[in-house]
């Protein structure tokens, strides 16, 4: 039976959980799906699409986001695809980090220049100076933790994606 792979990468758990989101509404509409991580990802047969989601972490979109990208470039370039990613954390809301994460995201995807996403979604991410890890856990200690993850905007995000995949 053909499927919709929602596959991710995650640094701390929440593009986990966003990815997981995703498949339910899919699944909910019609369209079964399934999440797997990125790295873990060998075969694309028998999916009719493919959701990637992948965490932007200090101006970069995740590595395995990438590989994934390179690796199965002749696949995804025949079937829908939609990427989403998880991003800003400033609370209260800083449209220029809005902004600036969504130029990294474009940036990122530019790279794979025969990709043609059907959809791109950018959501609230959550930061936590206690699991930064160094290079970076001087400049992390200056910044609270937040959460601004919004599952609400997931879910519609992901019930246009079923409508696109159909």
């Amino acid at each position: 039976m053909s499927s919709i792979l929602v596959a991710y990468a995650t640094r701390y758990g929440s593009t986990h959980e966003a990815a997981e989101a995703v498949a339910a509404v899919l699944s909910q509409a019609g369209l079964p799906a399934d999440t797997q991580n990125l790295g873990e990802v060998t075969d694309l047969t028998g999916r009719t699409g493919v959701v990637i989601g992948a965490p932007l972490f200090m101006g970069a979109w995740h590595k395995d986001a990438h590989e994934f990208l390179r690796r199965h470039a002749d696949e995804l370039a025949t079937i829908p695809v939609a990427v989403f990613a998880l991003g800003p954390t400033a609370d209260p809301h800083d449209p220029e980090e809005w902004a600036t994460s969504r130029a990294q995201l474009d940036k990122a995807l530019g790279r794979h220049p025969s990709l043609r996403p059907v959809a791109v979604g950018l959501f609230g991410g959550r930061y936590d100076p206690a699991h930064v890890e160094t290079p970076w856990t001087t400049e992390a200690g200056a910044v609270p933790a937040t959460d601004i993850r919004d599952g609400a905007k997931v879910t519609a995000w992901a019930r246009e994606v079923a409508e696109l995949l159909r």
